[in-house]
């Protein structure tokens, strides 16, 4: 048999040179066209490179000689000497050796000097000194250097001319260097030869390089001719079509260009698809769009007929360097059947991962409920609604099945005929009750063909089942074996409908969901009793005085309660007291230490102390506290109490505010134009460091002003610092004319958070001032005599005010306590009324000593008058000042005298 494979030439038949040159010059030989082609484009190339570095050369022999010429010029006109040989009687006898050296120094063809008129005084020529130049040298004279192509007599040349200065910087003289044309040229002339020899090396390498690759093409086709090349395109052919999945070419204009026989089955092409547009085929949308956009993608799966189809496209550009696209396309129906459980299997791990992650975010029982509602919609149910008992609700232990809500409720359209959240749930439908009843999830896989679903509420039933909805899984909601409610999932029609396997997914779901509800139904209960315990201990209504009016915002925190307190105590001589306090920590021990703290400081204030001695007090509290705590626990720690606060004390007949604070945050002061300042309180540490005092600030408020005390959960919280909250509070509060009330409202809408991290305590009060002709004020001498001057003046203030009613008993009091004040006193004595929701007596003097009530003996012929101003006072007591004190006494206004408790002589006794 012979063979296929050509053989080699023999000794005769080997072709001699001038065949192999014909064949070599062939253009029907690829290797030949390709050949020619690179000789062409290598010409073209070494060419223009050539007269590129003609030009560039020619360029740089230029910009040489003008760079020599310019660096020679200057150096000999700023040359030692040069000025000064210019003003010498015989310039051309001391420049033209200089000149000339200088010439064969620098390499330029000549250097000339000049005058100013551009007479040559020294020249290479000497025929030409004494002779004007030609050219403009104007702009030289006027002192500024320059550079020219010079054509004329004497000769062509690339000269540059500069100014030479004397030392009053004016010109007196000129300085020429330059190179002749000719002498440029002729560099160029000597670079022209190795340019023109790099050229043509670089040509024959290049024709070489080509010859070469010509040569190596030629081995890799094997010197096929037209009849191997058709046969080797019949057998890419007959694999394009005999292979088992489709392929399709689509031009850039969105026209079939190649279809193989699988593709045409897959798609159902007809006979004539060939150059028609892909959207006339007929092809499933989705193919259409992919096939028309170009997109590229990898194995996208699209349903054609009865057909999944996975495609793949590439675009033809990088590759036959012709816009368009390549797909090619798999039948994976049978595939996808076999992989569908494992995918889902896969989707429902992801999910119940997700579930795990999502359900359970925070502490609340309704947000909870919602959380699980959500993660399961709709990747696998289309509506899910929660039911809890109304004791899980409150955050009780439920006992037993009873009320039961519905909390939770989320699908994949808002149209739906279910109960809305908030409606009370009957427990007595079946098949929930009997879910519940036996603890177990229950299947109703297609609730049209169900007969107990729904029997307690046909027209109930008749609206979901034209709703659409087809399938239910109830599952009870169970923790610690006890249940808490109930979860429902459905599907409607166009969904797959439940089956046994999602029974087991459905119930994992809500053994996960119940988990999370159980804890914070017991956390609700913890809060809310801490919350009870906390408003229990704040005060539940302001007490009434005449000096500020107040108005105040509380606000616990969701995630835990506090210990942010706040306090309005009035102080006598129509003072008022306001507090605001912060407990670090959350939970039931900073509730407790927080009622502690606010019992002190009432106590305290009761003392009418500074705030700095009230603070300093507090202080040692605290420190007691801390001490009192019992040892902790193995594996626990002891409860450290910290806290801060700000106490100030307003007066309303000065107007003058006195305040300290222990590590608190400075209030905000408002004046009644609406300026808002925070004043600058001297730095001291929280309550419990112990050992360092507490300083005082005093501040002038004029009326109409408002004073905010707050806590740091107002201006701080997790998506703000400080800076932020305070600038946040200086604009809500920058509004003049509003009342306290106004201002909470504006505050608490400005800077309250969506969810707050810590207690919010806010006090604001807006100042009053007392009226000048409702007070009254003396000055007594040491006289027992002037008791009774003072005593009469006071009672015609007090008929001048209205108060005649009052007259005996303020007479009364002020007798005993301005004896008293005179007998046991020191100087200053004075005496005060004041005239506002009572009648308050003050006298004051120079001694710190306090007198104290007693009971007096039958035979004691005194001590009966503190007596006598208790049963005849409101309230009465001592106030310390610096320096002395003040005994004050608060008296009803028109008030009738109290029956006598005790028979007293006329003449009264202290």
């Amino acid at each position: 048999m012979p063979s296929s494979r050509p053989r080699p030439p023999g000794p005769r038949e080997r072709p001699g040179w001038r065949r192999r040159l014909q064949s070599l010059l062939s253009v029907h030989s690829l290797a030949t066209q390709v050949f020619l082609l690179q000789a062409v484009v290598i010409i073209l190339l070494v060419v223009a490179a050539a007269v590129a570095l003609v030009l560039q050369a020619r360029y740089d022999s230029y910009e040489d000689a003008h760079n020599r010429s310019l660096g020679a010029a200057e150096a000999f006109a700023y040359g030692p000497g040069t000025a000064a040989a210019l003003t010498s009687p015989d310039p051309a006898a001391v420049l033209q050796p200089a000149a000339d050296e200088a010439a064969r120094g620098a390499g330029v063809d000549f250097i000339s000097v000049l005058s100013t008129d551009g007479v040559r005084y020294t020249d290479p020529e000497p025929e030409l000194i004494g002779k004007r130049v030609e050219g403009d040298i104007s702009r030289a004279a006027a002192g500024e250097a320059f550079t020219e192509t010079f054509q004329g007599e004497p000769r062509d040349a690339v000269r540059a001319v500069v100014p030479v200065l004397d030392g009053n910087r004016r010109v007196v003289g000129l300085v020429s260097a330059g190179i002749q044309v000719a002498n440029v040229g002729e560099l160029l002339d000597l670079q022209m030869p190795i340019l023109l020899g790099s050229a043509a090396g670089a040509l024959v390498l290049a024709t070489g390089g080509a010859a070469l690759v010509s040569r190596r093409l030629r081995r890799q086709t094997h010197g096929l001719g037209p009849a191997e090349m058709t046969r080797m395109y019949e057998h890419h052919d007959a694999v394009l079509h005999a292979v088992r999945e489709g392929v399709l070419i689509v031009g850039g204009d969105g026209r079939l260009l190649l279809a193989n026989d699988e593709a045409r089955r897959l798609l159902g092409l007809p006979p004539d698809a060939d150059r028609r547009p892909v959207g006339e085929l007929g092809l499933a949308p989705g193919i259409t769009r992919l096939l028309v956009s170009g997109r590229e993608v990898s194995d996208e799966v699209f349903l054609s007929g009865d057909r999944l189809l996975a495609l793949s496209t590439r675009p033809t550009a990088p590759y036959g360097g012709v816009t368009g696209l390549v797909a090619s396309l798999r039948d994976t129906t049978e595939l996808r059947a076999l992989s569908g459980r494992a995918e889902a299997a896969r989707e429902r791990l992801t999910l119940l991962y997700e579930a795990g992650v999502r359900i359970g975010t925070t502490l609340d029982v309704r947000r909870t409920a919602r959380e699980l509602a959500e993660v399961a919609v709709p990747r696998f149910a289309d509506f899910v609604s929660v039911e809890l008992l109304d004791p899980v609700l409150r955050g009780d232990e439920p006992a037993g099945l009873g009320a039961m809500r519905r909390t939770a409720l989320s699908g994949i359209r808002d149209d739906h005929p279910l109960q809305p959240v908030g409606d009370a749930i009957r427990i007595n439908i079946t098949p929930m009750s009997t879910a519940l009843a036996n603890g177990q999830a229950l299947l109703e896989p297609d609730l049209a063909a169900s007969e107990t679903w729904g029997s307690e509420d046909p027209e109930g039933r008749r609206q979901a089942l034209e709703y659409g909805i087809r399938s239910l899984v109830t599952v009870p909601l169970r923790a610690r074996g006890v249940v808490l409610g109930l979860v429902n999932y459905w599907r409607s029609e166009d969904a797959p409908r439940f089956d046994e396997d999602d029974i087991s997914f459905a119930e994992e779901l809500a053994a996960r969901a119940a988990v999370a509800i159980d804890n914070a139904r017991r956390y609700t209960r913890e809060h809310a009793m801490a919350v009870t315990l906390q408003r229990s201990l704040l005060p539940r209504d302001l007490p009434e005085q005449d000096a500020l009016g107040v108005a105040w915002r509380y606000l616990p925190a969701q995630a835990g309660v506090g210990g942010d307190w706040f306090d309005v105590i009035p102080l006598p001589g129509l003072r008022v007291a306001l507090v605001v306090g912060d407990v670090v920590g959350h939970g039931m021990h900073a509730a407790a230490t927080m009622g502690r703290l606010r019992t002190a400081v009432l106590n305290f204030s009761s003392l009418d102390l500074p705030p700095s001695d009230l603070l300093a007090r507090l202080d040692d509290l605290v420190l007691r506290i801390d001490a009192d705590q019992p040892p902790e626990a193995e594996g626990e720690r002891a409860q450290v109490t910290g806290a801060t606060c700000l106490y100030a004390i307003y007066d309303s007949v000065s107007g003058r505010c006195t305040l300290a604070h222990a590590g608190h945050l400075a209030p905000a002061v408002v004046d009644p134009e609406g300026r808002v300042v925070f004043p600058e309180l001297p730095v001291s540490p929280p309550l419990g460091v112990g050992g360092l005092p507490f300083e005082e600030t005093e501040l002038d408020l004029s009326e109409g002003s408002r004073l905010v005390l707050f806590t740091d959960g107002l201006v701080e919280d997790r998506q703000r610092d400080v800076d932020e909250g305070l600038a946040l509070l200086r604009d809500a509060l920058a509004q003049p004319g509003l009342t306290p009330e106004e201002t909470c409202v504006a505050v608490m809408s400005a800077l309250l958070p969506d969810q707050p991290s810590d207690d919010i305590a806010l006090l604001v009060a807006r100042t009053r001032l007392l009226d000048r002709s409702r007070a009254a004020e003396w000055d007594v001498p040491p006289d027992v005599s002037a008791v009774s001057r003072v005593r009469a003046e006071a009672g015609r203030k007090l008929a001048e005010w209205g108060l005649e009613g009052s007259v005996f008993v303020a007479e009364l009091v002020l007798s005993e306590l301005l004896t008293n004040a005179i007998r046991y006193g020191t100087e200053p004595v004075r005496v005060r009324l004041l005239h506002g929701r009572t009648l308050i007596v003050e006298v004051s003097d120079g001694s710190s000593t306090s007198p104290h009530l007693r009971r007096a003996a039958a035979t004691d012929e005194g001590g009966r008058g503190l007596f006598l101003v208790a049963q005849f006072s409101q309230r009465w007591g001592t106030r310390y000042v610096s320096p002395g004190k003040i005994i004050w006494a608060e008296l009803s206004l028109g008030g009738e005298l109290p029956e006598p408790v005790m028979v007293f002589d006329e003449e009264l006794a202290w």
